[in-house]
């Protein structure tokens, strides 16, 4: 089955393009992240109306749902753009009250959600004591951008989502591979509770079913763009007299990496509708879309790089930005093993409930 668009949705996805292309070309992110500036990629997301895309208008977003912050993501890992704020802004949406959500879509307080992005996000609290909280995160997605971080902790009346300013916390930096994202270890030394806002222990389900689907559509992205890069450049290099993409072998490589785009095109986009259908399935849905795509995906940049050969390992090349881009998806909150562990535990207890 291939996904179908809306003539909306179209527009939406061509817009957006168009937008990223005129202001964040290639050449320019790669400036962005040589000198650090990713931020800026966010403010103008901010100034242009796209930051409210996928949020309702009465908390002052632009409408739409997880459908579109996935076109959105899938559009942003196809310009190797610096979205760590954006995606880090997508997460913590569900954990937020009305006013901050209100706050976070004015770009006036940035909330990102204390959490592991090495791993499924669950729910693995700290320990609060007297209003106060010790301890550490690793490997927080947009750590360095916060303004107040969404902690799960176990605090005096229970479970609860604490709020703690970014001002009274130490923030690392990860090295990583991919230079689009940015993440860091977050550590609490006594740092003052500004509030608690009491939570299930299953209140990061929403998160983490989000989480899935935006890094699904985020690979499915790099993937189309990584296709583009290997047939055109198939075409243009030169062996034996004739361009490398008459050979079989390439041929094959391209097919199977078209096959890979096309499924995972349908794959993300079904799971992110299926979340704003509220289909009884879309955990487990969601959880094929990461298990899946980004799998698969991670292949199809082996392969991308093999029909570019040596060239393709170069700084020069735009090859690589996609590369680490997809890799780094891959294990983006947990690996498939992880994923496809929900999926069986998932259909088994469908299975136990039949009988």
């Amino acid at each position: 089955m291939h996904w179908e668009l809306s003539e909306e949705q179209e527009m939406f996805t061509a817009s957006l393009r168009e937008w990223i292309a005129a202001k964040f070309p290639t050449e320019t992110v790669r400036k962005l992240q040589s000198d650090g500036e990713t931020g800026r990629f966010t403010d103008e997301l901010i100034k242009d109306g796209w930051w409210g895309v996928g949020y309702p208008e009465e908390q002052s977003g632009e409408g739409g749902g997880v459908l579109e912050l996935a076109l959105a993501a899938r559009e942003f890992g196809r310009s190797a753009a610096p979205d760590s704020r954006w995606l880090a802004a997508a997460l913590v949406a569900p954990l937020l009250t009305e006013r901050e959500m209100e706050e976070q879509l004015a770009g006036r307080r940035r909330f990102v959600a204390a959490i592991r992005a090495d791993r499924h996000p669950a729910w693995a609290p700290l320990v609060a004591y007297d209003s106060r909280l010790t301890g550490t995160v690793p490997h927080v997605l947009g750590a360095g951008d916060a303004d107040v971080f969404v902690v799960p902790v176990t605090g005096p009346a229970g479970p609860s989502l604490a709020r703690v300013s970014a001002l009274d916390v130490v923030v690392g930096r990860d090295d990583l591979l991919d230079r689009s994202r940015s993440a860091g270890a977050v550590e609490f030394a006594n740092a003052p509770i500004l509030e608690f806002v009491a939570a299930e222990e299953s209140a990061l389900s929403r998160t983490a079913i989000r989480a899935a689907v935006l890094v699904a559509a985020d690979a499915l992205g790099s993937a189309e763009r990584m296709l583009e890069l290997a047939v055109e450049y198939s075409k243009q290099r030169q062996q034996f007299g004739r361009s490398i993409g008459s050979f079989q072998a390439v041929k094959h490589a391209a097919a199977q990496m078209l096959v890979t785009v096309e499924a995972s095109y349908s794959i993300a986009l079904y799971a992110a509708a299926a979340v704003d259908a509220e289909l009884d399935q879309a955990a487990t849905i969601a959880a094929v879309a990461k298990a899946q795509v980004s799998d698969t995906v991670s292949e199809l940049a082996e392969s991308a790089l093999t029909v570019h050969g040596a060239i393709g390992y170069t700084w020069e090349h735009d090859l690589h930005l996609f590369y680490k881009r997809a890799k780094l998806d891959r294990t983006l909150y947990g690996p498939p093993s992880v994923w496809n562990e929900r999926i069986a535990a998932a259909l088994l207890d469908e299975s136990v409930t039949a009988r």
